[in-house]
C-alpha cells in the first residue's frame, strides 16, 4: 500500500481548513485516511500550521510521499529536516502586499519628484 501525506479539506464554501492525513494514494482526497497528522488553516494571518512533528516523521520515515504542499508545511513545522536531516531555510515568506495602479503612479511621480531637485543641482554645477 502507497502512502500518501496530503491535505484534507474541511470547512464551509470559500473557507477552507485542512486536515494533513497519511492516506492511501489510491482513496480520494476526503475519503478514507489512516491518520490525522495535524491541521493547516489558509485564511488566517498568518496561516496558522498544527503539525505533530513525531507523527510526520514516522510516517516520512516509512516510506510515505508527502504532496508538494504538505512537504512546504512540513519544513516549515521542522518535521522535514527531522526525517532527512537536510538543512531548510523554513522562514516563513512575508505577505506580498499588491499595490493599486494609483499607489504606483503616486510612489513615481514622488520619486520623479525628489530627483528633479538634484538634476537641477548637477546642472548648475556643470555651468559655473
Amino acid at each position: 500500500m502507497a502512502v500518501k501525506l496530503r491535505l484534507m479539506r474541511m470547512g464551509k464554501k470559500k473557507q477552507p481548513t485542512y486536515r494533513v492525513v497519511a492516506a492511501d494514494s489510491r482513496s480520494p482526497r476526503n475519503g478514507r485516511f489512516i491518520e490525522i497528522i495535524g491541521t493547516y488553516e489558509p485564511r488566517q494571518d498568518p496561516s496558522v500550521i498544527k503539525i505533530d512533528n513525531e507523527r510526520a516523521v514516522h510516517w516520512l520515515k516509512h516510506g510515505a510521499q508527502p504532496t508538494e504542499r504538505v512537504a512546504k508545511l512540513l519544513k516549515i513545522s521542522g518535521a522535514w529536516t527531522e526525517a532527512t536531516g537536510e538543512t531548510v531555510d523554513a522562514a516563513v515568506p512575508a505577505a506580498v502586499t499588491k499595490k493599486s495602479k494609483k499607489q504606483i503612479d503616486k510612489e513615481v511621480e514622488a520619486a520623479e519628484a525628489a530627483a528633479a531637485p538634484a538634476e537641477e543641482a548637477a546642472t548648475e554645477e556643470a555651468s559655473a
